[in-house]
């Protein structure tokens, strides 16, 4: 769900994200153009499925590194044009430096997002992890540049460009971050990240992207999930939150069964496959056309669609 209701210094439309955020991908037609009545139709599943209680738009899910700055912009009209009436759009900030990122933010903001996800820049690898004030900078220059909730993008430990629970706990401090996603992918790292947001003090959610172990993420503690694969499983993603929120334990095991098949296949090396086969997967659940990329992405091979075929089968999302 979204709540509201502003304290002094928070954003002025007060947002709170938590529940299930699919972030939608973005068809193209076969000369690499933004394909506009499948995307609608696209978004307009999404904000029809139960537990669907926002969307990201301009996300990884989405290409967004292929993306101009004029087709982020159409992309995410797009969008508020949909269904902006029926959930709240998120808007995904990537940039490599902060003065671009405030102008991307600000875009989004006239446009009328109701949230933006800050990706960290890529610079951050070279070492920012034990410069932890470089992060509070940007971020600090963001909630300075423009009024709307901010959601942190957590990457995993590994990649160089995740935050210590110690910076976490210092960006949840800016009043106008409410929000982490988290793509740890370490569940002992993910434990720690949570215990710092829950000690921030302040009601910051903690938005699960560990989709590969979705269900451990949600008991050990989670306000929603943002996840690329809700673009293809935004309905059996609700459903476990709610089983395991309600305590059902039996009955989150059960939906849990069912994404396993779709989790295996998305994520199977190599990773940066992940979002060109769920693609593959709405082409053949006939939910878009077809499954163009932009390059440098390729796409999958005759054998990798079969295997994506069978996980849809084997979810029950395909007969």
């Amino acid at each position: 769900m979204v709540g509201r209701g502003a304290a002094a210094g928070e954003p002025s439309n007060g947002y709170r994200f938590s529940g299930c955020i699919p972030a939608n991908l973005l068809p193209f037609t076969a000369d690499l153009q933004i394909d506009v009545a499948a995307y609608k139709k696209h978004l307009r599943w999404l904000a029809d499925t139960k537990g669907v209680t926002a969307i990201v738009a301009n996300g990884h899910a989405a290409e967004v590194s292929s993306l101009s700055r004029e087709e982020r912009k159409r992309a995410l009209a797009l969008a508020l044009e949909e269904v902006g009436g029926k959930v709240p759009i998120i808007a995904g900030v990537y940039s490599d430096g902060t003065h671009e990122a405030i102008e991307l933010a600000r875009d989004a903001k006239v446009a009328g997002a109701s949230g933006l996800l800050i990706f960290p820049p890529t610079i951050f690898m070279w070492g920012a992890q034990v410069k932890p004030d470089m992060a509070l900078r940007h971020f600090s220059m963001l909630a300075d540049g423009v009024d709307l909730p901010l959601i942190v993008f957590e990457y995993p430990p590994a990649s160089g460009i995740g935050y210590s629970p110690e910076t976490l706990s210092e960006l949840c401090k800016i009043p106008t971050v409410v929000g982490v996603k988290d793509w740890s992918n370490d569940i002992v790292a993910y434990e720690k990240n949570l215990r710092a947001l829950r000690a921030s003090g302040r009601p910051v959610a903690m938005l699960s992207s560990f989709t590969m172990s979705l269900m451990a993420s949600f008991l050990v503690g989670a306000d929603g999930c943002i996840s690329g694969m809700g673009s293809v499983a935004a309905d059996l993603q609700a459903e476990l939150l709610a089983a395991v929120k309600a305590g059902d334990l039996a009955g989150a095991h059960r939906v849990n069964e069912r994404l396993a098949p779709l989790v295996s296949v998305f994520y199977a090396p190599p990773f940066v496959d992940m979002h060109n086969r769920m693609k593959e997967a709405l082409a053949l659940l006939g939910r878009i056309p077809a499954a163009h990329v932009r390059p440098p992405l390729t796409p999958v091979s005759d054998d990798e669609r079969h295997r994506i075929r069978l996980a849809l089968r084997a979810s029950g999302l395909l007969d």
